[in-house]
């Protein structure tokens, strides 16, 4: 059974484009993210997904660069995208990451595939976003090739499409969902990249935390954020998009 994690980049970002290739101490936020993910003790493979526009071959240069598998499909139909690059590199389980997470802690996304694989016989699909209590910049999504296909071949709606997996966690009595929680409610926070104001506060964090300690953890973001209360300010007004936006 062949675990991929499939993460989503594009460089034509609505609210802050180029986001995944902005540097922190001279390296790309999408480095940070797949040097985090590589830690993880379940994905037997990391698939960068991106589209066959020419602005995004600047993502294809950096997969290139560290070794990192690249499919390259449709820009609005993610679905499709995700579909074929399953189908690509064989895998059975998807895990679905994005590329605006660059402090991902792996042992997050180890303990949503570890939840999967201990309760496969129960779930299609299981996630830590269902019910959210980690932090925005923590989400994970893991699910079969089997939903995956499925949603490829039925779903019509635009944001099915350009989402992925709403035709599945909106399908519960098609589905079955598995729900991960954190040890406590952190979704307040804020740690995924999507406007310079959330760019400036994962600026610090990574400035803070990497020199000393580059495989720092979910919780020790947590602890520099209680010592620096007021940086939580900076993003704090910024509004996740809905579906459909």
């Amino acid at each position: 059974m062949k675990i991929v994690a499939i993460i989503q980049a594009r460089m034509t970002s609505t609210r802050l484009p180029g986001k995944v290739l902005k540097k922190v101490l001279d390296k790309p936020l999408l480095e940070y993210q797949i040097e985090r993910i590589q830690r993880s003790k379940h994905l037997h493979e990391i698939v960068i997904a991106t589209t066959t526009n020419e602005t995004d071959n600047p993502i294809v240069e950096l997969a290139n660069k560290l070794g990192i598998n690249v499919y390259r499909g449709s820009e609005e139909d993610v679905l499709s995208r995700y579909h074929e690059a399953a189908i690509q590199y064989g895998a059975d389980i998807i895990v679905r990451l994005t590329s605006d997470c660059p402090v991902i802690d792996p042992k997050v996304v180890d303990n949503v595939i570890q939840y999967y694989l201990e309760n496969q016989s129960r779930y299609d699909y299981v996630s830590n976003t269902l019910t959210r209590s980690y932090p925005r910049g923590m989400d994970t999504e893991v699910f079969t090739f089997q939903a995956l296909k499925e949603s490829y071949n039925e779903a019509e709606e635009k944001h099915e499409r350009e989402h992925v997996t709403p035709f599945i966690y909106l399908r519960p009595n098609r589905y079955s969902l598995g729900s991960v929680q954190y040890i406590t409610d952190k979704s307040t926070y804020r740690w995924t990249v999507d406007t310079p104001e959330d760019f400036e506060l994962i600026r610090r964090i990574i400035e803070n935390l990497y020199p000393s300690n580059p495989h720092f953890t979910l919780e020790d973001t947590i602890t520099l954020l209680e010592t620096n209360p007021d940086w939580l300010e900076i993003n704090r007004m910024i509004e996740q998009k809905e579906l459909g936006e």
